[in-house]
């Protein structure tokens, strides 16, 4: 027999997925083996050859398919029996070539959890026992303890005694090698009302999705349970060449603050248009004042983002009366205005203060523009002063 394969899957995947549709076929009855290999399409045996080994009946057999036929087979077998390693084996041949998380998001993912609990809000066992079948998968001690199981080593590392950090428990289940599908059912449900409280939810989504959005994923809001938000990741927005200009520009200047602010009011323009709004008027506070720092000017802790802009705009010389265009002059007061407005929208429709009985709800809209508007003038700003900066170094030479 000729084993037919497909160039499209890694023969890694294509043996794993055929190894373990084989184990589930031979925990069946010797007498029951030709029938359901026959049910699941593959070719016609006697119960003779099924009794020498019945793995080895269903590997031949497998061996004739290509890797594209041993999904719908696996599917099929998977409507009789209930195999967490055999649904893996399936997802990720599944997964294979399709968007990703990269191993570097998966590992920074696990780091989130060396200085948070798990959860907050159940039982740390009971939660991994709803995403894993513990009590099926093989102890990492196998060799040492016949007929233990990964269960019995999280109860004794972790109800018994204090061994394993929340970070190792996540190793030991395999999330860094699970399949997409099985890593994403872990996010959903580690941020899940049910298991965090309201605080801690908010916390821990904001940092996944700090982290899922390099890899073009996010936890987004699918429903309310009753009146707290529950995530399902999904492929996130393509955002505009202006967002990626704008990151790329607040990189370069401050990765860790500026930049950090900006990619989350981007994550918060259409799931919290008032913690976006927030974080607009905060990013150019940032910047405001990391300038004005940088060129040796000094700024008060009352200073409002339009007292802060008027300091930066005579540094950068940016004030309309710096100005002899009619033009310019007209694009600087425009640009004077649009930071009053933000600042005096952040204070009317952000999150930043009671909404009240009367206050008006921003939409995600506002968002969009409120934060789309911040990201173009941080940049110019931070544009202006590296411009600004390289003019007085030209000079001094």
């Amino acid at each position: 027999m000729q084993q037919t394969t497909s160039s499209a899957y890694p023969a890694a995947l294509v043996r794993a997925l055929r190894v373990e549709i084989a184990s589930v076929i031979s925990d069946f009855s010797a007498n029951k083996v030709p029938d359901l290999c026959t049910r699941l399409g593959l070719r016609e045996g006697d119960r003779d050859e099924s009794f020498k080994s019945k793995f080895v009946y269903a590997e031949r057999r497998l061996l004739e398919k290509s890797a594209s036929d041993l999904i719908p087979i696996a599917a099929r077998l998977l409507e009789e029996v209930d195999s967490y390693s055999l649904s893996e084996a399936k997802s990720k041949l599944e997964e294979h070539g399709k968007p990703s998380i990269s191993e570097l998001t998966r590992k920074r993912v696990l780091a989130i959890f060396d200085t948070r609990m798990l959860t907050t809000e159940h039982d740390h066992m009971d939660f991994l026992r709803r995403i894993w079948p513990l009590s099926e998968m093989p102890s990492i001690f196998s060799q040492t303890y016949d007929g233990r199981t990964l269960d019995d080593d999280l109860i004794q590392a972790t109800v018994r005694n204090s061994d394993w950090t929340d970070r190792e428990i996540l190793e030991r289940v395999g999330l860094l090698t699970c399949s997409l599908r099985q890593f994403f059912r872990f996010l959903e449900a580690i941020t899940s009302p049910l298991v965090q409280t309201a605080e801690a939810q908010a916390d821990l989504t904001s940092a996944i999705n700090d982290l899922l959005r390099h890899d073009g994923f996010r936890l987004t809001i699918v429903r309310r349970m009753s009146g707290s938000p529950v995530y399902e990741v999904q492929a996130a927005a393509i955002g505009s060449p202006a967002d990626l200009a704008i990151s790329q520009a607040l990189a370069a200047y401050d990765a860790d603050t500026i930049h950090a602010r900006w990619t989350q009011a981007l994550d918060r323009r259409d799931t919290n248009p008032e913690g976006a709004i927030t974080l607009a008027r905060t990013l150019l506070e940032d910047v405001c004042k990391w300038i004005v720092v940088e060129a040796g000017e000094a700024y008060e802790e009352k200073d409002d983002l339009p007292a802060l802009y008027k300091k930066l705009a005579k540094i950068l010389k940016l004030a309309p009366d710096d100005h002899t265009e009619t033009v310019f002059k007209q694009i600087l007061g425009s640009c004077q205005s649009v930071v009053e407005s933000l600042g005096s929208l952040r204070n009317k429709i952000s999150d930043a203060h009671s909404l009240g009985p009367r206050r008006v709800r921003p939409a995600p809209r506002h968002a969009q523009l409120a934060v789309n508007l911040s990201g173009t003038m941080a940049t110019f700003l931070v544009d202006t002063w590296n411009a600004r900066k390289a003019e007085k170094a030209a000079q001094t030479e």
